[in-house]
């Protein structure tokens, strides 16, 4: 079966089946991208953002305020 054809009886099924195939191709997108490296990586990210802070080397910005600024510079 072609991905053309895939997607034509995909289109056919109802809107519940329709969620769920798009629920379950996007899960296993997610599972594919795990790797250990990226993992590792981003942990120790978060770890150095994290000391930062407490450290008082950083300090954190409310989201509304963020937003706020954004759409300033946006008009």
């Amino acid at each position: 079966m072609s991905l053309d054809d895939l997607k034509r009886e995909a289109l056919k099924l109802s809107f519940d089946e329709r969620e769920e195939l798009v629920h379950t191709l996007y899960k296993s997108l997610d599972e594919e991208e795990d790797d250990p490296d990226i993992e590792g990586a981003i942990m120790e990210e978060v770890k150095r953002r994290y000391q930062a802070i407490q450290e008082g080397r950083s300090k954190l910005i409310p989201a509304e305020e963020v937003f706020a600024e954004l759409l300033a510079e946006r008009d």
